[in-house]
């Protein structure tokens, strides 16, 4: 698996503000807030990074798809289905 993030990078103190009755509810569960937090990043990140992926080669795949319909592809000849 390919990490979008330097995983040896120095961890850093930060200041949060998070509804109480939350923090409590973590607390009680014993859920480790920065871990999850790094673990959601991870995920709105990986979103962020797909979306602007597909922004920035939206003309290519366009293009592409357009060639595969006018044309097909190599393989369509040996297709037996």
């Amino acid at each position: 698996m390919i990490n979008i993030y330097d995983t040896k990078a120095l961890k850093k103190a930060t200041s949060l503000t998070i509804n109480t009755d939350l923090l409590q509810k973590a607390k009680e569960y014993k859920i480790n807030l920065s871990d999850t937090l790094e673990k959601q990043l991870i995920i709105l990140i990986k979103e962020y990074e797909k979306q602007k992926w597909l922004k920035e080669n939206k003309e290519a795949i366009m293009e592409y798809n357009n060639k595969i319909d006018s044309s097909g592809t190599f393989s369509d000849t040996f297709r037996k289905f």
